[in-house]
């Protein structure tokens, strides 16, 4: 140990000295944990759940009747069969009419259990297009049990298959609907499991860590890595046994786990190799980085679990799941961070760090050089950074919030084709989405007759043989889908008209469902910012000593978060990128759970490099009083670390756009762009000279405040010259 120095102390250091006694109990816990995390990643996996729904709305009330009495449909996408006669032939002729009698048959006779309705069977024009040549069918087939949606995607691949060469007066019959559009999608753009992606990303986490650590150390984040993340799915097996964890869960604590693990082994790992280049040896370093590091990364996690506890308040079951699962992910990885990766690097870390030749003694001469860049050029630097996160969040305006827009879904193929029909025809889009209506049998021609009237809604039938226990179900079509407004616009008025038509009626379907899901959602959502918001802000506050830092970093945490969702609009929605990248046309809609899952996790995630930086420069403006050298050397000693650990998150990330689901691939598109866009634009640029800007008012916590978080107050003192050192 260095000559005269002081023993670092503290309640973290204790327990690290207390985990280096043990260190073979620990390594064996760790080990168990990790082997049983085998067993419980793919048996957890059987459980998740696909369901996202807001209970006690009058959406989720209405399908979750129509699916218990009539076990299909509800908010279970339809299925459609459509025919479009040659020029010169009519869907009304009474040859097209025999043909199409003859398909529901075969329809019945395939999914004999489905609900379906036809022009045949009904006689309604609700089904036939303008021009006399297009018609559909409507089908929904059976879930007694589990997701309707699962029964869906099975059906249209039955449907499909026993239906192939099938034609209604020579015309061929084309099954379509958002389960066989996807089902073709997926045949069409398979891509990687959850395994391969966490592989994949874990590649490129190590060829990063290579270039950082420049020796054998770069495993070890790799390793606390996979402990972290088996750990996780072994706690979540026994969450998913007692309520339901969305299927979502199971790539965030994958990829979120895998990126943030190595985050905190990363950051405790540099701070080590620097308290070895200063005379220490392994062990006392392991102590030191422990009160310093150590420290931030439990700040640091703590902040993230924070963020994403607040889902927990969310009122829906699918987005507290998120909360559930998403909390464990940091909280684990803190864990193994603070207890396994000491014992490695004291027993194994002289050892690790070969062939490291760089010194660590001294800040990244390229990182000081280009802080002391930004201080010089603070104002133009803000008003860059400004500009461009104020020209993503300008397009969050915009932001068109709804369900998966079918031209989104597959490029070609006979579901394709269909999609083609309909839309040519004038029927639309929106048959795939048809607005459900359950009302007492007495009432359904009155309900029927009274949505025909409703602007946007082109027709609407109630088929007899949709009867059962007092109860019918009345379909009306819109030719917009749920990923548009238009599509949307008609749920409100519909359900005024269903209303005044049958007091006891209840209006449902997959777009009825999205719009109360997007009111139970973001109507809560200012709730949910504040709470996150205060909380962090009280913990920050009691990490770094001041109220400007934490009020500095709420504001730029909700900026970044925001600018993200900028991002994802203009990407998909808009299409800038989604067709070059990935060969998918402009979406039209981001769905309804994306902007609040992308905003739970970055703002998590981006305030670990908050915390990393905040909490570097604090600890130099203690030992210098100047904010100047506080700033050069905060960036100086985490902007590679930062940059490095961002671009680990994104590798990430972006192995988890690979996945085949186009909601996937959203997903890690605003959380790609969102660190990425964190990491550069704000942490590099815009922390910086803002701190630079506010001076000494960065550290300033007054003394009652102070009292309150049990902490020494830090007065706006005079600012010591930047050459001069305490």
């Amino acid at each position: 140990m260095a000559p005269n120095a002081d023993a670092p102390t503290g309640a973290l250091v204790n327990s690290t000295r207390f985990v280096l006694r043990h260190r073979k109990l620990v390594v064996a816990v760790w080990v168990l944990l990790s082997i049983a995390g085998i067993v419980g990643a793919g048996r957890a996996s059987k459980l998740f759940t696909n369901q996202f729904s807001a209970p006690g709305s009058e959406g989720f009330k209405a399908n979750a009747a129509i699916s218990r009495i009539y076990g299909s449909g509800g908010n279970g996408p339809a299925l459609l069969a459509v025919v479009t006669v040659p020029p010169g032939d009519a869907i009304r002729s009474a040859q097209v009419i025999s043909g199409l009698r003859g398909l529901d048959r075969r329809i019945a006779a395939v999914l004999p259990t489905a609900r379906e309705a036809s022009y045949a069977s009904t006689g309604s024009s609700s089904f036939v297009s303008r021009d006399g040549r297009t018609t559909f069918a409507v089908i929904y087939p059976y879930a007694p049990t589990g997701p309707i949606s699962d029964a869906g995607t099975k059906a249209a691949t039955r449907l499909a298959g026993a239906l192939e060469g099938t034609r209604v007066a020579g015309a061929p019959v084309r099954i379509t609907g958002l389960n066989a559009l996807t089902n073709q999608a997926k045949a069409g753009n398979s891509g990687p499991g959850v395994l391969v992606e966490t592989l994949l990303g874990g590649l490129g986490a190590l060829v990063v860590l290579a270039f950082v650590f420049a020796s054998l150390l770069a495993f070890v984040p790799i390793a606390i890595a996979i402990c972290s993340i088996l750990t996780t799915f072994l706690l979540v097996w026994g969450l998913a046994a007692l309520t339901g964890v969305s299927s979502i869960v199971e790539f965030l604590i994958a990829l979120v786990g895998l990126g943030v693990a190595i985050d905190y082994t990363l950051l405790i790992a540099t701070r080590w190799r620097e308290e070895r280049s200063h005379g220490y040896d392994a062990e006392e370093a392991v102590l030191r980085a422990m009160a310093t590091a150590g420290r931030t990364v439990m700040f640091s996690g703590t902040t993230v679990a924070v963020g994403l506890a607040a889902l927990v308040a969310m009122p829906l079951a699918f987005l507290r799941s998120m909360g559930y699962g998403g909390l464990l992910i940091p909280l684990v990885s803190v864990t193994c961070s603070l207890t396994l990766l000491p014992i490695i690097l004291a027993r194994f870390g002289q050892r690790l760090d070969w062939p490291h030749r760089r010194s660590d003694a001294n800040a990244s001469r390229a990182w000081t050089g280009w802080a002391r860049g930004v201080i010089r050029h603070r104002w133009a630097g803000a008003i860059a950074a400004g500009a461009v996160l104020a020209a993503l969040i300008v397009a969050v305006l915009g932001m068109n919030l709804g369900t998966d827009n079918p031209n989104a879904l597959a490029k070609s193929g006979e579901a394709k084709a269909g999609l083609v029909a309909l839309e040519r025809s004038g029927l639309g889009s929106g048959p795939l989405t048809p607005t459900e209506v359950i009302a007492p049998a007495d009432r359904a021609p009155a309900v029927a007759a009274a949505l025909r009237g409703v602007p946007g809604i082109r027709g609407a039938v109630a088929p007899v043989a949709w009867r059962r226990d007092g109860t019918a179900v009345i379909d009306a079509f819109s030719p917009d889908d749920g990923s548009t407004a238009a599509g949307r616009a008609i749920v409100d008025p519909a359900r005024s008209a269903v209303h005044a038509a049958a007091s006891a009626g209840l209006v449902g379907g997959q777009v009825s469902g999205v719009e109360d899901f997007i009111s139970a959602v973001y109507g809560e959502f200012p709730l949910m910012l504040a709470l996150i918001a205060i909380v962090t802000f009280v913990l920050l506050a009691r990490a770094l000593r001041s109220i400007v830092l934490p009020a500095k970093a709420v504001i730029l945490n909700l900026v970044s978060t925001a600018a993200a969702w900028g991002a994802l609009t203009l990407i998909w929605q808009h299409g800038f990128g989604s067709a070059q990248i990935w060969g998918i046309a402009a979406t039209g809609a981001v769905p309804e759970w994306i902007p609040v899952i992308v905003f739970a996790f970055l703002f998590g995630l981006s305030m670990d490099y908050e915390v990393f930086i905040l909490a570097r420069m604090r600890e130099e403006y203690d030992r210098t009083g100047s904010t100047e050298l506080a700033v050069t050397t905060g960036i100086g000693r985490t902007g590679r670390l930062v940059t490095s650990a961002a671009l680990i998150l994104f590798l990430s990330f972006a192995a988890m756009a690979s996945a085949p689901n186009t909601d996937v691939k959203m997903l890690a598109t605003g959380l790609a762009v969102g660190i990425l866009l964190d990491a550069t634009v704000v942490r590099a640029l815009l922390v910086p000279a803002v701190v630079s800007l506010l001076g000494r008012w960065n550290w300033w916590l007054p003394s009652v405040p102070a009292r309150l978080l049990r902490v020494k107050p830090s007065p706006a003192q005079r600012e010591a010259p930047a050459g001069q050192r305490a």
